[in-house]
């Protein structure tokens, strides 16, 4: 699998912004896809998970604003941001949990 992110940018605090993660190569289908991110100076953190059958799973810090979602017959992944905060800027980066494969990430950033 080959993952590219996009979707990010400048977004005012309060306000909304959709990632999309576009696969290809192996059974996209099949995969458990996250979401990560990073922000300057920190750790990598776990954002959002989708399993195979479409069950989702947020930390405390992104449920009940970001929503995972994914399209199997256009082999992506979606994360919806919503109410966003200056504390979610960071770099974006999806993974395929199967075979802990990571794309390219993509900025967010948030201004006050």
């Amino acid at each position: 699998v080959q993952l590219q992110a996009s979707g990010g940018g400048l977004v005012q605090a309060g306000g909304s912004l959709r990632l999309s993660c576009a696969a290809s190569g192996r059974i996209f289908s099949a995969t458990a896809m996250d979401w990560y991110r990073q922000a300057p100076g920190e750790q990598r953190v776990w954002v959002a998970t989708i399993s195979s059958g479409g069950a989702t799973y947020y930390p405390d810090s992104v449920k009940g604003r970001f929503t995972i979602s994914r399209d199997n017959a256009k082999n992506t992944v979606f994360l919806q941001m919503n109410d966003v905060k200056s504390e979610d800027t960071a770099v974006y980066y999806c993974r395929a949990a199967t075979w802990d494969i990571w794309g390219k990430g993509t900025l967010v950033t948030v201004s006050s």
